[in-house]
């Protein structure tokens, strides 16, 4: 049966006996849901505001897999697939511990969905969201979070991330994957790594072993995750068909830790001839540094971060590549660190430090008063998890995040699915006239080709208190360059029929730009939503150019080399097809401004 059928039959009837299943026990403590004929997918029946259910499937009796569900007590508000299409001839059924606390049988009995369990030979992933991206990635269903094991191979982007296959809220981490050849249409891929014995699959990192150093074949590509169990521990597997399926190393963890430690990020290391791996040590506010011959045994060389940056989260996600400064020979080593909470404006963000790297310790670069600077690599609310892909070509060092706050992740108005990535970027660093580096962050070559064409372009418009506006596209990207003269404030306006509207706003005085997302649309699904984020302009005359992206849930305003970039979600009731210039005082230019449309993927 179709998922849109199915969906029709639960919102008429309120309980609707499953297709091809039989509960043969239903107790307080568990419940025995019995598939009865063959099929590709066992429906599940979610309801999100229920808890985690846990599902155990078995399979002639023997586990096979636990999984931890909403099953639903009131209300269906979607259905999530469970494959068993490999057990067919076999004896499958669910062993289900229902979430009640102190329920009764007969409040068990009355839970809508062991009457909405239902056996079906295909799964619609057609979407159904409003809000969905129509050019930055998403999974087709389910919760994702942190991008995790990037790697580049063949013409081909990998692109993993934290998955949970069996709902739109954190839980059953698990490897997605999904593959590119140009970064901006993706192909869903099958599950790439999965829970087991060990516990969920966190974070980690891919990258190729043309030496053979692990010794499974010098066209493997190995990933190294965390194992979150009864503790994090960090495992190894490794794909010999180009990153599709992984074989999990039998000698598994090849790194324990006696505290918490995750997001092993590795790379081969050509100046000491030994593989590299930062990985998190959130508690203690640091990152740990390790070196290996072969990836299966480690040596702890040093640690990075206590007192430094932001303190005021867990330290997450590491990454670690060298970078040349722009117009120079200067190499730098680069440490990304994501926290949560403490980001600039709430919540989780991505830090960095600048330095050296000897393979063994990371030496940051002092400020002009002595001190370790924090830096921030994006201003906006909306950036996480951000890691690069492993052998990138032509020496790229290219990025992507996860385009979401754990403030409201799990609160966003999107149910089908949950959260997107950014465009992907590439790195640079650049030093301003004090002589403090920092890290660029460009819109990907890539990206330039998601412009349909041009449908408005102005070399010079003057402006003041009085607004003048333009029409634009839902989907565009908008570029222009600000030339603030004597104006106070520049006001730069998207907004749609609703009056809905984010504002960007430059003030050359103070020489910093923010974005406004108070009005925005849907802001009361979570108080931290509503919110005004500042970068700074890092403008060399006065002047601020700007590259804008709307998408349909998302707006990213780039300084147009990349020296500062804003990342924030929006929800408008409607698309905002107006934008607006004005002063708040006094007149200013805007030079070169184009709108060029975008075509959905």
């Amino acid at each position: 049966m179709a998922f849109g059928a199915i969906m029709a039959l639960l919102s008429a009837t309120p309980a609707l006996a499953g297709e091809g299943v039989k509960v043969d026990h239903l107790g307080v403590n568990n419940a025995l849901v019995r598939v009865t004929s063959p099929g590709a997918y066992l429906l599940l029946p979610v309801e999100e505001n229920c808890g985690d259910a846990t599902v155990q499937l078995l399979v002639d009796g023997t586990l096979a897999k636990t999984l931890y569900v909403r099953l639903a007590k009131n209300k269906v508000d979607y259905l999530v697939p469970l494959p068993i299409s490999e057990y067919r001839g076999k004896e499958v059924m669910l062993n289900v511990t229902p979430h009640h606390g102190s329920a009764t049988l007969d409040h068990s009995k009355k839970d809508l969905c062991w009457d909405a369990f239902t056996v079906a030979d295909s799964f619609d992933t057609a979407n159904r969201e409003k809000y969905r991206p129509a050019y930055h990635h998403t999974p087709l269903y389910g919760w994702m979070n942190d991008p995790n094991g990037m790697v580049y191979r063949d013409g081909t982007w990998h692109l993993y991330y934290q998955y949970n296959p069996y709902g739109s809220k954190w839980q059953n981490m698990t490897w997605g994957h999904s593959t590119s050849t140009d970064l901006l249409h993706w192909t869903p891929q099958p599950l790439a790594i999965e829970p087991d014995a060990l516990g969920s699959i966190f974070s980690g990192s891919c990258a190729l072993d043309p030496q053979n150093t692990a010794g499974f074949g010098a066209d493997a590509i190995l990933a190294m995750y965390t194992s979150a169990g009864a503790s994090q521990v960090q495992s190894l597997a490794h794909s010999k068909d180009g990153g599709i399926t992984f074989e999990k190393y039998p000698g598994n963890p090849t790194l324990p830790f006696e505290s918490e430690a995750r997001d092993p990020n590795m790379f081969w290391n050509p100046e000491i001839n030994q593989w590299n791996l930062i990985l998190a040590h959130p508690l203690d506010h640091e990152m740990l540094i390790f070196t290996s011959p072969d990836m299966k045994t480690w040596t702890l060389q040093s640690a990075f971060g206590r007192g430094l940056g932001s303190q005021d989260g867990v330290w997450e996600c590491p990454d670690l590549f060298p970078l040349t400064v722009d117009g120079s020979d200067e190499k730098k080593w680069v440490l990304l660190c994501n926290l949560n909470p403490g980001g600039p404006f709430g919540g989780s963000a991505t830090q960095y430090f600048i330095g050296d790297f000897d393979g063994k310790t990371f030496t940051p670069d002092l400020d002009a008063t002595g001190k370790v600077p924090t830096k921030w690599m994006d201003f906006g609310k909306d950036h996480y998890a951000t890691v690069s892909w492993s052998d990138a070509p032509d020496g790229r060092r290219t990025v992507i995040g996860w385009m979401s706050n754990w403030q409201y992740a799990d609160a966003v108005p999107t149910m089908q699915y949950r959260s997107a990535n950014t465009l992907p970027r590439d790195l640079s660093l650049f030093r301003v006239p004090d002589g403090e580096c920092y890290l660029a962050s460009r819109p990907s070559p890539e990206v330039d080709h998601l412009c349909a064409g041009v449908v408005k372009s102005v070399k010079s418009l003057n402006v003041a208190a009085k607004e003048k506006s333009y029409t634009i596209p839902a989907l565009c990207e908008i570029a222009f360059e600000i030339a603030p003269k004597d104006a106070k404030d520049i006001i730069v306006t998207l907004s749609n029929a609703q009056g809905e509207k984010v504002e960007t706003v430059y003030d050359a005085a103070r020489g910093v730009f923010s974005f406004d997302r108070t009005r925005s649309g849907a802001v009361d699904f979570s108080r931290d939503f509503p919110a005004v984020t500042t970068a700074p302009a890092f403008s060399k005359d006065g002047n601020l150019s700007l590259r804008i992206f709307i998408d349909r849930s998302s707006v990213e305003v780039f300084e147009a080399d990349g020296r500062a970039v804003m990342t924030n979600l929006v929800f408008p009731t409607s698309p905002y097809t107006t934008l607006s210039f004005k002063t708040k005082k006094g007149s200013a230019q805007i030079k070169n401004l184009k709108i060029y449309s975008i075509n959905e993927n």
